[in-house]
């Protein structure tokens, strides 16, 4: 018997224990390869990643989290947790034949309590939803730069935030979480009950259990002063070089990013974006109107094209950033970057345009994201300055190849100032551990790893072994 043969048995032995009356219409939502619901099921939100599991499960409750692992554990399958797939290029690197894909996209929900300013978010649930619950009472949360994006996924890799200079990695904002372990246990992780899986959760994910929801604080803005700053790409090297000098003496209060953007010329473009290559300087400032005015002030004395900074509701600073509305093929490759010269920076403005990549990123690091929070987790603060992103769009296989070669060459080139770590929400190919602490604290995270999923049941983004 092949091994393909087997895992399809294994599978269909899955599907036919979560189809019993006890599993409810759990099993109508359990897909195995070569039935029609499946092609549509295993599709990541980065239409790149060609996922191809034994089976995908979509599971509505926690309870339904805990069936699927039990009956993976039973069928010799392993378990791979994805909320939207964003990030799911590290996990397409990997073989899936026995594995079951757990989606957890249709268990959501959000209820926030204004009183002790935290929110209870189940494991799927995206960031709008969340803003959009909690701004009502004059909140906000440490969200990533798109709104459909999972609060889940995003916490649990550390997460950079627009709040972030001011607030610290995301992942230090986690209050307590639920998660089903790879044994098949829903147990609950916090700073006193199961401490050692809570610190390790705060940045390996889903390497130690399926989380089905979080506890969260949320920060005191109904308004933020944020928006965009844009010239032509021409303007790339004075204009790179004079943010690089802003930032080395920026305030906390603000967090942006800089990207050399090349747009393709589509008609749902705007105009001023469509068939054109920009700088876009992007963030939010926090504190009144008149402080932010004097901390951009360096940056409008540019003289952009477009400058749309302004006072705005909170729930506008999801759309500041320009991400795609919806799912979109790309491959990606990052880096930590420490302080640029003027070599580094004119490195960076000559392989963006030499490359062609999409988008060559550069995010504002320092201030309380560099400062280790002793009651964080394994990923409670990232040191460098800047995060280093080059993405190119990839909607067909060749284009997947030569955009590959691209980003990793943007990031080759940035190599003589990276350094020797990472952050799993940036990083689009597997990590295996590496960026995520060293010497003791690795040793530390591999045990508790080890631990909490002995038999290796558990596949993660960036596994961690």
């Amino acid at each position: 018997m092949s091994s393909t043969t087997t895992r399809l048995d294994a599978a269909t032995q899955l599907k036919r224990r979560l189809a019993n009356p006890y599993a409810s219409t759990l099993g109508e939502r359990v897909h195995l390869p070569g039935e029609p619901g499946y092609d549509a099921a295993r599709l990541a939100w980065n239409l790149a990643a060609d996922l191809r599991p034994a089976a995908v499960a979509r599971p509505h409750s926690a309870e339904e989290v805990a069936l699927v692992v039990g009956a993976a554990l039973d069928a010799g399958l392993r378990v791979a947790p994805q909320c939207t797939g964003h990030g799911a290029g590290p996990l397409a690197q990997q073989d899936l034949g026995d594995v079951v894909l757990v989606k957890l996209d249709e268990l959501t929900g959000v209820t926030v309590d204004p009183i002790t300013m935290r929110a209870r978010v189940l494991g799927g649930t995206l960031w709008r939803d969340v803003v959009a619950e909690a701004e009502p009472y004059g909140l906000t949360a440490a969200h990533g730069s798109a709104g459909d994006v999972a609060v889940a996924g995003f916490m649990l890799g550390g997460g950079v935030s627009f709040y972030g200079r001011k607030h610290g990695i995301s992942a230090n904002g986690v209050r307590s979480i639920e998660l089903v372990t790879a044994a098949g246990r829903l147990v609950r992780a916090s700073a006193t009950e199961n401490p050692e899986l809570f610190w390790a959760a705060r940045g390996a994910g889903g390497n130690v259990g399926v989380v089905v929801a979080l506890e969260i604080d949320l920060l005191p803005y109904a308004t933020v002063y944020a928006g965009a700053l844009l010239w032509p790409a021409d303007d790339a090297p004075r204009v790179v070089r004079a943010w690089r000098d802003w930032t080395a003496t920026a305030p906390d209060s603000v967090t942006t990013s800089l990207r050399i953007l090349s747009f393709p010329p589509l008609p749902e473009l705007p105009p001023f974006l469509s068939g054109r290559r920009v700088v876009l300087v992007d963030g939010a400032v926090l504190g009144p109107d008149g402080a932010a005015e004097e901390v951009l002030a360096p940056l409008r004395s540019l003289s952009p094209e477009l400058d749309l900074f302004d006072r705005m509701p909170v729930g506008a600073l999801l759309g500041v950033h320009l991400d795609p509305p919806q799912p979109t093929p790309s491959v990606a490759d990052h880096a930590i970057l420490g302080p640029l010269d003027d070599a580094g920076v004119d490195a960076f403005v000559a392989v963006a345009e030499e490359t062609g990549v999409f988008c060559a990123e550069l995010r504002q690091l320092g201030g309380r994201l560099a400062e280790p929070d002793p009651d964080g987790g394994v990923v409670s603060h990232i040191a460098g300055s800047y995060a280093l992103l080059a993405l190119a769009m990839a909607p067909t296989p060749e284009l997947v190849t030569a955009g590959l070669s691209a980003t990793t060459s943007v990031c080759e080139r940035m190599a003589p100032w990276a350094l020797p770590t990472a952050l799993p929400t940036f990083a689009e190919r597997p990590m295996t551990g590496s960026g995520l602490g060293s010497g003791e604290e690795s040793d530390r995270l591999r045990r508790a790893v080890q631990d909490a999923d002995p038999r290796q049941v558990l596949v993660a983004n960036h596994p961690i072994r």
